[in-house]
């Protein structure tokens, strides 16, 4: 289901910037903004009550943490907060970049706990455990469009907002009479 969101959400906005769609003319930026879709999609289980039973929930998400993580309840919540947030620091221009370094440092700090989940047979969603090889490569994908927006986000964008947000907003330059 995950590959058909972000496949799905790529070839729609790039459709998109074929129709004349500036903002998804490109395809990196397309894959940001379909990785976002599909982190708004994933993250939305870190906080759906374990009696909802239409999709993974939390309880399926508290599962998958390793015994070795404490306060694994807190850990998805605070989990899926980040992942909204990369998700919406890949639709703005300007936070793209690090939207991008931070959404790949979590999927690299997320993947003992895929790992877990697999060698554990761990259910998820009632089902069987998700097999590891079926588990790595989709994170690997995952930091590989994290990686690839990155390199093609302009860091400049950042680096400014960051002096920015440091230095405090531009004062006009005081008039002398």
């Amino acid at each position: 289901m995950v590959y058909l969101v972000l496949g799905g959400s790529l070839l729609g906005f790039r459709l998109l910037g074929a129709l004349g769609v500036r903002r998804f003319a490109s395809w990196s930026v397309s894959a940001a903004h379909a990785l976002a879709v599909m982190l708004v999609v994933t993250a939305s289980a870190h906080f759906v009550p374990a009696s909802v039973t239409v999709m993974p929930n939390h309880g399926d998400m508290v599962r998958m943490v390793p015994p070795f993580v404490p306060f694994a309840d807190a850990m998805v919540y605070l989990t899926g907060v980040l992942e909204l947030l990369g998700a919406a620091g890949l639709v703005v221009a300007a936070t793209r970049w690090a939207a991008g370094i931070g959404l790949a440092a979590l999927f690299v700090l997320l993947l003992p706990a895929n790992i877990y989940a697999s060698v554990a047979h761990v259910p998820f969603h009632g089902g069987e455990a998700t097999p590891l090889w079926q588990r790595i490569p989709e994170q690997a994908l995952y930091v590989a469009v994290a990686v690839w927006v990155v390199r093609a986000s302009d860091g400049a964008a950042a680096r400014r907002l960051t002096r920015r947000l440091r230095v405090g907003p531009a004062r006009p330059a005081s008039v002398s009479r």
